[in-house]
This record gives C-alpha cells, structure tokens and sequence, in this order.
C-alpha cells in the first residue's frame, strides 16, 4: 500500500474535487464516490451513499469550523524558483492547514471492499496521531472512495483539518516517514502486499505518462535512467562518464556548488527535444536513488587531474560544446582476451553471491547495479526500443535502489564485473556473437541470485518481477543467441569443447543457473588481463580497470 502526502489551504476545493465525476475537471475518471469513514460527526450524518457538489461543500465546512472558529495560521514554508541563482529559494510562508493523503494498492491486488478500508483509513489517523487515540483532542477528517484509477489502482483519500478540536495544531514532523512506516504495518495486519522496507524506486507524474502514451513512446524518465545508467557502469572515472552519457544523445548540465564553476555537486539530464520544444530536465537523483552524482562517484577513480578532467567535461557539456578529450577509453575496442576476463569475473561474481548473507543489503544493491548497468548497456547497444534486455535492467535496478544507503554500511569486495557494461557499449557491431552469449549465461546467473536472495528474504513481489522478466522476456531474446562452449576452470579451450546450455535454457528450466564451469567464447587461452587494452588500430589509451 503506497501513501502519497500532499498540503493544501483549501478543504473546500479538496473536497469538491474528490467528489467530482466530471472527467473535465479531475485527474481520473471518479466514479460513485463515497464516505468509507471519518471523524464521528461525519459517520453519523452521512452514510455510503453517492456524494454530490453539496455533501463535499457541507463536509468541507465540518472539516475546516475549528481552523476557522479559532483563526489559527497553520504555515509551512514558501520556495520560488530563482532563475539566477538557479535554485529554489525561500520567499516566505503559505497556509497550510488542509493535509491530504491517498492510499493506493497495485492493481495486481483487486478492489477492498468499504468496510476493509473504513478499517485502514481508522488505523492509519490514528497511527499518524490526529485521533484522541494520540492523548490530545483529535482532528476532523474523513475518507472518501472514488474507484479505482487509470492505472487500475484501487484507492481512498483521506483529508484532514491540522487544527484540532481546541484549535491547537496538529503536528506533522516526520509524516512521510511515518506513513510509509504505518503502511507496512497495515499491510501485515490486513493481509496485503509487502511492500519492501529496505528497496525504493522512484515514482512519476501522471501527466509524464500521459504525454508518453499521447506521443506514443517511452517515458523520458526510463529511458534517461538507463542510458545515465549504462554510462555510468561502463566508466572508469567521471569524465568518461559525461563523455559516453552526452554519446547516447542525452544533454547535460552540471550543478555547481555556490559561488563556483568548477565544483560540480549534482547534475540534469534530459533528451534532447524536437525543434521548437524545449528540454525537460531531470536531477540525476529523481531518476533513481544511486544515480545521484555522490553515489556514482563511489564507483569512479579519483585524482586530482581526474577530478579537473571532469569539470572541464562539464563545463564543456553545459555549453553544448565538444567534449575536451577526444581520445577517451570510450573509443577503444576491447580485445577478446577482455571478453573472457569479464566471463570469468562474472562467474565468479554469480558463485559467491551465493555465499553473501540476505540481510547484507549493500553489497547485493551493488551486485544488482553492475548488472543492471551491463542490460543498460547492451540494451542501448542492440535495441532500438525498449525490449527485454531495457526491462531486466529496469527491474535489476529495484534492488540496486536502497531507501537509506547510508544505513546499511559498505560492500564487501566481490569480484569486479563493472567493466562489463563498457564491452557492450564498445561492441564493433549489432550482430550476437558467442562472447556475448557467454557473458549473458553468467549475467543471467547473477539474476538469479539476485531472485534467489528475494524470495528467501520473503520479498515474493520482487522475486516475481525478477523471474517474470527473465522467463517471459529474456529468454525468448536469448534464445536468438548463438551457442558458446564451455570451459572448465584450469583446462585449455579445445575445438571439442563441450557445449553448455544456452541462456535460453537455463531461464526456461525454473530459475535453476548451471554451477559447475563457466561458458566462454572460443578465443586463444592466455593469462586474463588486469587491464583493458585498445586493439593496435586504435591509438585511445587503455582502460584501468
């Protein structure tokens, strides 16, 4: 059950919207809409019927008499938008007396019936301590249901007037938090989905989808998270990251700190529009919360020169100019040889997250980042739309999105597979090669652990995501794939190597990875590179990695 909290002045039009049926005038189609529950002199006045323009002015006036009858200001602050400084500011304080909140299930969950949300709307006031169960006097409020919404999700809203019945104010420190917090205990209590305490994806506006389905494409808000993602992965430091993300198409603008322009703390991203139209920005961090700069410098070399090679790329990309270094790791070709490495590495990396405790939430969001940044990558690579690899490293980075990072510590060390996104983003060609096919096998056991690790933690929702995906997308796209032999650890590649399942196999016989062995393309066997070696016809520096 997800809460949404927003704050207003106005009880009167909350209300009149609520009850509103007219298509013209509301954000969904509200159909038969009606009290479920409410302060007691609600519920006595007012059954279940239908609510027409009049109910929803006469509850409004119910709702706001103390705030007016003892003229309290209840007030939050006021922030414009200051194009010079380019920031928000604080400009003063606005009423805010009228708190408002919706509880909405996923569609997959069905419909409650009233009673059932008469019961939830009472809990949750009461764990949010606007009742006299709190020890103060209560607030008024109610609960209305108007049916379920374009996307299928069933929902009630809930208002409520911030002063109380003696005209003290209601306090709402820390609301959001709490309601998240009482919305897990609610789902316990009655029976719902768990929603994850610990993994948060960003949500998005209505009208985003909207507009999306009206111009019949992808969301901007996707598909900049994964380029910005498959960029990130596939760099080494910060530089090469503006420099590949600014290669997918996307336009960039640095953040700087105040007074500066060379102290970069944040960044924008946003497609770039269609001739008369102007961009729609986005902040790294309303994307998903380990695309913010601060975590994604985590993963980067750091120096003194690197740190002035990234802001000279910065500055350079805020004015839409050429990118300063033109002979950047990002136009190397990897060599075989890398190929087998990284197969190796993500063998590894497959095996031993096996042995990582479930509980152990950083190390597996950074398991779950580096594959979803290698789908990322490859999916920018072959398709042209969204497809199967786009939605396995859409729904492998729900796990890469912890809801306080800082809460559960650092990583342990696991083997390295972060050079695997910047392979698929330097293939030569759109054709599927058996290296490819050998580094998905391992890439798909990942996900797998990724699953395993889910559903023996009780997450079944995300652990289904994660297999439907797998099973429904991923493996008939494998299953195009050319064959790769197989290669035990230790033995010498051979033309009569044996051949291992196909990636098409392994996620069609039940979420069950091969163990033994890794599968490799068939390349000359020589010691695996520490280091990434442009091919002789490029004269690009390599990639340490």
């Amino acid at each position: 059950m997800i809460p949404n909290i927003t704050r207003g002045s106005r009880m009167g039009g909350l209300m009149i919207y609520l009850a509103s049926t007219d298509a013209d005038k509301t954000k969904n189609a509200h159909t038969d809409p009606h009290l479920v529950a409410g302060d007691a002199a609600i519920m006595a006045w007012y059954d279940d019927g239908v609510l027409d323009r009049d109910d929803a002015v006469a509850i409004a006036k119910h709702l706001d008499q103390p705030h007016k009858a003892y003229g309290v200001s209840v007030q939050v602050k006021d922030f414009a938008w200051d194009a010079a400084k380019k920031e928000r500011v604080h400009v003063g304080y606005k009423d805010a007396s009228v708190w408002h909140c919706s509880l909405s299930l996923r569609a997959e969950e069905g419909a409650l019936t009233d009673q059932q949300w008469g019961d939830i709307a009472n809990d949750f006031v009461d764990a949010m301590g606007f009742t006299a169960s709190s020890g103060k006097a209560q607030c008024r409020w109610a609960a209305i249901n108007h049916g379920t919404s374009e996307n299928g999700n069933h929902h009630i809203h809930i208002a409520v007037s911030l002063v109380r019945e003696d005209g003290t104010k209601a306090s709402t420190h820390g609301d959001y938090k709490k309601a998240q917090q009482t919305c897990r205990e609610l789902e316990v209590k009655y029976g719902l989905e768990q929603l994850s305490t610990v993994y948060a994806t960003r949500g998005y506006d209505r009208a985003e989808k909207a507009t999306a389905v009206r111009d019949e494409r992808e969301m901007h808000r996707m598909s900049l998270a994964r380029k910005v993602r498959a960029s990130a992965s596939a760099s080494a430091t910060e530089g090469e990251f503006v420099r590949r993300a600014r290669d997918t198409g996307m336009l960039l603008r640095p953040r700087y700190a105040k007074n500066t322009t060379d102290v970069i703390v944040g960044y924008s991203v946003a497609e770039r529009p269609k001739a008369g139209e102007r961009p729609i920005w986005f902040g790294g961090g309303t994307l998903a919360s380990d695309l913010k700069l601060g975590a994604l410098r985590q993963e980067w070399l750091d120096s003194p020169h690197v740190a002035t090679e990234a802001a000279a790329e910065w500055n350079a990309a805020a004015r839409n100019k050429r990118t300063v270094s033109r002979t950047g790791p990002e136009r190397a070709t990897p060599s075989p040889q890398v190929w087998v490495e990284y197969t190796r590495n993500a063998t590894a990396l497959a095996e031993q997250l096996r042995s990582i405790p479930r509980d152990d939430h950083a190390t597996w969001a950074k398991a779950a980042r580096d594959v979803s940044g290698a789908f990322a990558a490859w999916s920018h690579r072959l398709e042209t739309t969204p497809g199967p690899l786009a939605a396995t490293a859409a729904e492998l980075s729900r796990t890469a999105q912890l809801r306080a990072p800082k809460a559960h510590g650092k990583p342990v060390v696991l083997p390295s597979i972060a050079g695997t996104a910047m392979l698929f983003m330097a293939a030569s060609s759109k054709n599927k090669t058996t290296a490819q096919t050998a580094l998905m096998v391992q890439l798909i056991n990942t996900a797998f652990a990724v699953y395993e690790m889910h559903q023996q933690s009780g997450r079944t929702r995300e652990a289904q995501r994660i297999r439907s995906v797998v099973e429904n997308q991923l493996a008939p796209f494998t299953g195009t794939m050319p064959k790769a032999a197989r290669v035990e650890a230790g033995q010498q590649q051979t033309a009569e190597a044996t051949v291992p399942p196909r990636a098409i196999d392994i996620a069609r016989r039940g979420m069950v990875p091969i163990r033994p062995g890794s599968a490799l393309p068939t390349t000359p066997t020589a010691t695996p590179a520490k280091t990434y070696q442009p091919s002789q016809s490029d004269p690009g520096p390599g990639l340490d990695r």
